[in-house]
């Protein structure tokens, strides 16, 4: 069952938490205004580690793919701006469903994926896994969710595999829950510290 929370203001409106799928992509919204440009999303994307091509082919690519979907209504903006309140319109075909059309955590297609595709480790999947999880959520005709579904998956394999090649269970909640980033940030950060305090 998807998970959804709310609170009280100050005047004693309730106010709707973002959901996970808002969270996941309020990382890269650097200046908190509720809007996210490609060069935030740049700027995000080395903030976890990623290397200046994969940052800059990123989040030219995100940014041009998502823009339009979470802008309806408006006027296609050369800037390309995502708007994070709207961000559930831009989920794309040949996904998990792990977010629902509203952008909240269904907890049991979760531990589907893993139950399905998880074979050599049940907490963890290999490259191949991947690729075969890929496959399967392939829909017909359905290029531009594949290709989007594709990145997605090889880009975390490659930013959050083991030293075994493996992408563990608790990285992709942290996806999902949209916490990833925050941890990749800090951990990036206080290593490089670490790094600079070494004699």
């Amino acid at each position: 069952m998807a998970s959804s929370s709310s609170n009280i203001d100050e005047e004693g409106i309730e106010k709707q938490e973002p959901t996970p799928l808002e969270k996941h992509v309020m990382f890269f919204d650097i200046n908190k205004d509720g809007v996210i440009y490609p060069w935030e999303t740049y700027k995000g994307f080395r903030k976890i580690g990623s290397g200046v091509l994969l940052s800059t082919v990123a989040s030219i690519f995100i940014n041009i793919s998502l823009s339009g979907k979470t802008r309806p209504g408006k006027w296609p903006s050369p800037l390309f701006p995502i708007e994070v309140k709207n961000i559930k319109f831009a989920k794309h075909g040949s996904d998990s469903d792990i977010y629902d059309t509203e952008g909240r955590f269904v907890p049991e297609k979760f531990e589907e994926l893993f139950k399905k595709h998880a074979r050599t480790n049940g907490n963890a999947l290999t490259a191949g896994e991947l690729d075969e999880l890929l496959k399967a959520n392939k829909q017909p005709k359905d290029f531009a969710g594949h290709i989007a579904a594709k990145s997605e998956w090889k880009v975390l394999y490659l930013l959050c595999k083991d030293e075994h090649g493996l992408l563990p269970k608790d990285t992709v909640r942290s996806v999902y829950d949209g916490s990833l980033f925050e941890l990749m940030a800090k951990a990036k950060k206080s290593k490089k510290h670490g790094d600079k305090s070494s004699p």
